[in-house]
């Protein structure tokens, strides 16, 4: 046999011997991606369900990704994988209502951060479309007990980088644990984001590293300019939205981003308001009501100032952490502490957010000082469970322990709030989740070092 017939039969080989590989590579793939029936009862625990009272001996059954049964006499099935919680809490999962999960890497380094987008109108930009699922900050994040977030774009934040805009885009909603967007998807498009424009006459130059002071009138000017933009964009949409409902596609001319604000005014979709002082808050309120949007407020620096109102328009509130300087010199040390205790008082619905990605772990800490400044341990808990899962309508899949949710859950050694506590077993979506991350490999390597 000559080489030119023994190289094509080796080529011919090498090509039967890949396509196998992918073959089995694929079909191994497939396997570890498909959804498994595992079924497990999680005993003697002490069961948190948020939807009652507190259960001390109790017993929670999960079967196909939900909660099969909750209680303190519960028939656990055969063949259910058991877990001894006693000693232990179970709880009902986190919930960050504000981060950019899965939208910035390393904030330092700009090709790995895409939490903005250009221009100053862009409500056709959707955060689940460029989410990175195999973020390392997902594990870090979910073995704090966080087991689903809000991936916000133009939110700002520590993480965050670039122009923030009028209008951000779109948030959305997603589990802590999956291969694809696909699998972590809850909600593709939750709320539409607004930055609240500001009346600025003051800004950093960091080309000179000074400050510049622009007139009131100027600065005024801008904020009014900004206020029309998005009220010209939200008629617009109107429009659009009575020619979709009334003629054929063929009748007018497809606007991808007018026709992303037809479920906003419409009042299908909320909106997600960034702003802080009192002032701006009481002008986005008016707004909203205005053109009857559903707003939801973020941010919130000064929310207690303008309580009634908020009250009074039924507008819930996603507050920052609260471990930072007062916003003004004179204001009490603990202003922002104490705020989220008093909004509750005045029957304002909050809910508390790490506004990050590096720091998300520490929502629950975030939670754990409002507690401390008054705030009760029960709505505390729900702050970051129950309530986010309301303002955004996704309260009947998780935020409580109840028949028929969602089986997202943590078993802790603690109050899930202390940062103390740690996460015994974590489940997302009804299978136990690893907990594994980064930061628990770093902290294991270096602790067994060899010694020098």
């Amino acid at each position: 046999m000559n080489s030119v017939v023994l190289r094509k039969m080796r080529s011919l080989f090498y090509l039967l011997s890949s396509l196998n590989l992918l073959c089995f590579d694929f079909a191994s793939s497939a396997l570890a991606q498909a959804p498994r029936s595992t079924t497990y009862a999680i005993t003697h625990g002490k069961v948190v369900t948020l939807a009652g009272p507190a259960i001390e001996d109790g017993t929670v059954v999960i079967k196909d990704g939900k909660i099969a049964a909750v209680g303190a006499s519960v028939e656990i099935p055969s063949g259910a994988q058991v877990i001894d919680a006693k000693g232990l809490q179970v709880s009902p999962g986190l919930f960050d209502a504000v981060t950019q999960m899965g939208l910035s890497e390393i904030c330092a380094v700009a090709s790995t951060v895409d939490s903005s987008e250009t221009g100053a109108i862009n409500p056709d930009v959707v955060a689940a479309s460029a989410v990175f699922p195999s973020s390392e900050h997902i594990p870090v994040t979910r073995a704090a007990g966080i087991t689903e977030v809000l991936s916000v774009p133009g939110s700002g934040g520590f993480d965050s980088s670039g122009n923030r805009g009028v209008l951000a885009g779109q948030a959305s909603a997603f589990y802590m644990a999956g291969w694809t967007m696909e699998d972590m998807q809850i909600k593709r498009s939750a709320a539409m984001v607004i930055n609240w424009p500001t009346i600025q006459t003051e800004s950093f130059d960091f080309a000179t590293f000074s400050r510049k002071h622009k007139p009131y009138t100027e600065a005024k000017q801008d904020y009014e300019k900004q206020v029309n933009q998005l009220t010209d964009v939200l008629e617009s949409a109107r429009h659009y939205a009575q020619a979709m409902g009334h003629g054929g596609p063929s009748d007018f001319e497809r606007d991808v981003k007018l026709e992303a604000l037809v479920p906003v005014v419409r009042g299908q979709l909320p909106v997600l308001v960034f702003a802080d002082r009192a002032r701006d808050i009481r002008n986005a309120v008016e707004y909203c009501d205005k053109q009857k949007l559903r707003m939801v407020l973020a941010g919130g620096t000064e929310a207690y100032k303008v309580k009634d109102l908020l009250r009074s328009k039924d507008v819930p509130v996603i507050l920052r952490p609260m471990l930072t300087d007062p916003r003004d010199d004179d204001d009490p040390y603990d202003r922002l502490l104490s705020q989220p205790a008093e909004l509750v008082a005045a029957g304002v619905k909050v809910a508390i957010a790490s506004f990050d990605n590096s720091f998300a772990r520490r929502l629950g800490q975030n939670a754990a000082n409002a507690v401390a400044h008054g705030l009760s341990p029960e709505d505390g808990l729900k702050a970051v469970t129950l309530y986010p899962a309301q303002i955004f309508g996704l309260s009947d899949q998780f935020g409580t322990l109840q028949v028929g949710k969602i089986a997202n859950l943590v078993v802790t050694n603690g109050d899930p709030l202390d940062v103390t506590t740690d996460v015994k077993y974590l489940f997302i979506k009804g299978q136990l989740t690893s907990t594994d991350n980064r930061h628990q490999r770093l902290y294991e390597k270096y602790l067994n070092r060899p010694k020098s």
